[in-house]
């Protein structure tokens, strides 16, 4: 939907200062210079406007921040901007450097008192798109949308998102033109302007379609039905302030400010200077720029050198000393130098630098995605930026080139890829790990995962090598489709000319580096010791790669017979309830078809529609046919062969499939840089989603099984987020219920409901049960109400109960909304960071999930970085003691072992001792551990 812009149409180039600021703010760690001084925001100010000016090379701009005062917005609504939070102190010690700093770079600087950065940003656009001039606006705030026209277009870096007005239509569901309408029906909680009570951007997009206008649906609002009509009539008399509150100003008056204002000569005063190279070089050495400082150096010696051979970059990303942080920085067009392998002499050659280095990348380059049966197809290093070899060991097309043999070159690189004290680094080491294993090769000497350092830093973005070396270097490689091809016309890797095969895999190694040497800076400015993401990355990420590595390739023994047994009596199980089915609705129907079980419901039976799809069409819906089998009993068949069929098509039919012939074992794979939260997701199969709320599905786990002489023990902590919250929040009736070893639901039982402990019931103990976990997980009275089949006054008693004796809890709470809102994130105890994008910016529903997401997060996070700890503590301590002892799973808070009967005694005392010994909270960790001949009897 968005326009191509060409770089050279753009007339005006206008930067939202005030958002990239808080942006680079929040994006980076809390980076320091000489004398403590944050950078943070100055390192990410640098970077983003590198970036942006190199992507549009516009002869004119400005970056525009708010000046400190009061507007005209004041003026006319006294609580404009009153919810906002102070800016945060390091961010405003930062302000002053970093005006000084857009101005060493050459941008024009505007802060005009009286006029907010929009208005500037919005007069200045308008003026000259209406002279025929291209605009560009970098921000990412949705207000400019209202600027946007076939001259003026947003971008937004952060998202790579560009909007034209088409773009607009497509995000908002309301042209350009009816942004400010739309803004004053939902408000703008950021500036605490208020919009129409419940009134969402669905709604307002749908009135706004339907009446044309704010004036439109203002107009209709007698005739708008339902609570959303009733909020409208209440705020008819406020609507026109609103209107005036969100609407950008296009006709500031900039006389004083933009030389020449208003004639159109005036432009001329935002021409970009040329950066002042020595005054960026003592700035950048007051604030500790170094690699900013020491690329800047080079292009004032006109050389861009690369180190040379006998001057490998150190451990730390190239020297020791690199940067603080260059997100997103522009990268120099610079060829690079891959050469190909075929000789004894190159590859000896190579190998002695390698045995010299302190640190290589190598990336393997094979046959399949699976790593347990994947064959080296070739393998690529590379010890400094742009410059890498590769080594083609199995390329098959006609005319291919001789190549070395593969197990010769595989044995003479043998001793330097099991050498502990050799420097590796790669992007996703597990994976090369087990390819290298395949070949009887045991790698030691992992340093570093970009990977990693990338989930660490900022988890909630993308990880792939591709997308980290285009968003921190501004490079884009050959992708795999580009050399291999997509769909059915996509060859193997064999087949791919060894000339291409050498620039792709040799550029793979080399960006390693590259985007270590920007990620690793990052890291390591942070404290060694927790909290810190350094030691997340350090102490838990990178171990934890090691031991799930282990893990996966040791795999775990299932029962194909007991899986034969249970799909058949599942299949069984299916027919029955299809006849039943059909005898509910009179007549068959396919179970499968959300059609025909919509009109079986909805039009023969009669039972009320729950809600409708985006196509209008009644939903079938898990959530509809379990509110609705509470009454009906079709809904309830409905259900109940769904889950039967997932569970057969997932686990009882496809996991003897996945047997792999060669070990007779399943290996999963464990994802560790995908959830935001630091917990692990298995695939391939699924190994933690196996129900266990209902009998099928917990009979799924008889069939993992252990071999003769050994039998499956769990190890599982303890209601570990309830532990963790009474750590965090410090709540005086938590911390001593756990202290004294109570039964926690119990004693919350006890305190909702006044009654004495020995007095609580059954029910009474379920009902604090989900209490206890809903609160953890930021549910409100609605969803308690849900959750316990009660209406929701009763469940708002029950919660202020619990907040009136849990207070601590309440006050957790409470502030940690408040401190997310403020900082963007919150953290676990170990240091672990999740952010949160919604929680300021994002629409009403959006934010309150973030809100609840800040209340679980750390909780949920601690829970993660608990369970890796103890796997490498357990893991270590196997080790160490050289037991036979396996781990074979890691589900959720659990740990599965394949356990020798004669290490079971040991497995029973040390297994929970080592797993509650990896961190002192302020409650006793517990962990508890149950032995079986298969992994359902060890539970």
């Amino acid at each position: 939907m968005a326009e191509t812009l060409q770089p050279a149409e753009t007339a005006l180039l206008l930067v939202d200062g005030s958002s990239y600021l808080y942006r680079a703010y929040h994006a980076l760690p809390d980076l320091r210079g000489p004398d403590n001084f944050p950078t943070g925001a100055l390192h990410g100010m640098v970077a983003m406007l590198t970036k942006l000016r190199a992507q549009f090379p516009s002869a004119h701009a400005a970056c525009v921040f708010d000046a400190p005062g009061k507007t005209f917005r004041d003026d006319l609504y006294a609580e404009y901007k009153a919810n906002r939070a102070a800016m945060p102190e390091p961010l405003a010690q930062q302000i002053p450097p970093i005006h000084e700093v857009v101005k060493l770079l050459g941008w024009p600087v505007l802060s005009i008192p009286g006029i907010e950065a929009d208005d500037v940003i919005g007069t200045l656009a308008r003026t000259v798109a209406a002279r025929g001039g291209k605009v560009v606006i970098s921000t990412g705030d949705k207000d400019m949308a209202q600027l946007v026209d076939e001259r003026v277009t947003l971008i937004n870096t952060m998202s790579n998102e560009s909007l034209d007005s088409a773009g607009v239509q497509a995000k908002f569901g309301v042209p350009p033109e009816r942004i400010v309408d739309y803004l004053s029906l939902i408000g703008d909680t950021v500036d605490n302007v208020p919009g129409v009570e419940k009134v969402g951007p669905k709604t307002a997009a749908k009135w706004l379609a339907e009446h044309g206008s704010l004036d439109g649906v203002m107009a209709a609002a007698g005739g708008i039905k339902g609570v959303a009509g009733e909020n409208l009539r209440k705020a008819l008399d406020w609507l026109p302030l609103g209107r005036r509150l969100v609407t950008i100003s296009t006709d500031c008056d900039l006389a004083g400010h933009v030389a020449g204002w208003p004639a159109e000569s005036a432009i001329d005063a935002l021409r970009f200077a040329e950066p002042d190279p020595h005054a960026l070089l003592d700035f950048y050495g007051r604030y500790g720029f170094k690699t900013f400082r020491r690329e800047l150096e080079q292009r004032l010696a006109a050389v861009l050198p690369a180190p040379t051979p006998d001057e490998p970059f150190a451990d730390g990303a190239g020297d020791a000393s690199q940067p603080a942080a260059t997100a997103c920085e522009a990268a120099p067009a610079v060829e690079g130098r891959y050469e190909t392998i075929t000789t004894w002499e190159r590859l000896d050659d190579w190998l002695g630098r390698l045995r010299h280095a302190p640190l290589a990348a190598l990336d393997t380059e094979t046959d399949s995605l699976d790593p347990m049966r994947a064959r080296i197809v070739g393998i690529s290093f590379a010890l400094q930026p742009r410059e890498a070899a590769y080594v083609p060991l199995a390329h098959n097309y006609a005319d291919a080139p001789d190549q070395l043999p593969q197990d010769e070159v595989l044995a003479r690189l043998k001793p330097w890829l099991e050498d502990e004290a050799a420097g590796k680094m790669g992007q996703n080491v597990k994976y090369d790990t087990h390819v290298l294993a395949n070949h009887g090769i045991h790698v030691r000497g992992w340093r570093h995962d970009t990977l990693l350092q990338s989930y660490v830093l900022e988890a909630h973005r993308q990880h792939s090598l591709e997308s980290l070396a285009d968003r921190h270097l501004g490079r884009k490689g050959l992708s795999y489709e580009d050399i291999c091809g997509k769909g059915a016309k996509q060859i193997p890797f064999a087949q791919v000319d060894v000339d291409t095969a050498t620039k792709y895999s040799g550029e793979d190694s080399e960006m390693v580096l590259d985007v270590h040497r920007v990620l690793w800076p990052q890291l390591e400015a942070t404290p060694a010791v927790k909290p810190s993401l350094r030691y997340v990355y350090e102490q838990i990420e990178m171990p934890t790669s090691e031991v799930l590595q282990r893990i996966e390739r040791h795999g775990v023994l299932v029962d194909a017979a007991v899986l034969a047994r249970q799909s058949q009596e599942l299949a069984e199980r299916m027919i029955a309830l299809e006849q039943e089915a059909y005898a509910i609705a009179g007549q068959p129907f396919n179970m499968g078809s959300p059609k025909q079980i919509g009109e079986i419901l909805f039009n023969k039976l009669g039972i009320p529609v729950q809600k409708k799809t985006a196509t209008g069409a009644p939903s079938t819906d898990e959530e509809v046919l379990e509110k609705l089998a509470a009454d009906y009993p079709l809904p309830a068949k409905l259900l109940e062969h769904r889950s039967l069929s997932k569970l057969k098509g997932t686990y009882t039919d496809k996991l003897p499939l996945m047997v792999n012939p060669v070990t007779g074992r399943v290996h999963t794979n464990y994802a560790q840089a995908v959830a935001v939260t630091g917990r692990l997701s298995s695939n391939e199969p699924n190994l933690q989603n196996i129900p266990i709320r209902t009998p099928e599905g917990r009979r799924v786990r008889e069939a993992f099984i252990a071999p003769p002489g050994h039998v499956i023990a769990s190890a599982d902590y303890s209601q570990i987020e309830l532990r963790i919250m009474a750590h965090i929040s410090e709540d005086p009736g938590l911390l001593g219920a756990f202290a004294e070893g109570r039964d926690v639901h119990r004693a919350t039982a006890s305190e909702v409901f006044g009654v004495p402990l020995d007095q609580v019931s059954s029910e009474q103990r379920r009902y604090a049960k989900v209490i206890n976990f809903g609160l953890i997980y930021g549910m409100g009275a609605f969803g308690l109400a849900s959750n316990l089949g009660i209406d929701q006054k009763a469940a708002k008693n029950y919660i202020d109960r619990y907040f009136d004796r849990f207070a601590g809890v309440k006050r957790y709470m409470d502030e940690t909304r408040a401190k997310a809102a403020e900082q963007g994130y919150v953290e676990t105890l170990f240091g672990r960071r999740i952010v949160l994008p919604e929680i300021t910016g994002g629409s009403g529903p959006r934010r309150a999930a973030a809100e609840r997401q800040a209340i679980n997060a750390p909780m949920q996070g601690t829970a993660a970085d608990l369970i890796k700890l103890a796997m490498i503590a357990v893991q270590a301590e196997i080790d160490r003691a050289a037991k036979a002892t396996r781990i074979v799973m890691q589900v959720h808070d659990e740990l599965v072992f394949e356990v020798p009967q004669a290490e079971v005694d040991w497995a029973r005392a040390e297994v929970p001792r080592l797993m509650a010994g990896v961190a002192e909270l302020k409650v006793p960790l517990l962990a508890e551990v149950g032995v079986g001949a298969n992994w359902d009897q060890a539970h």
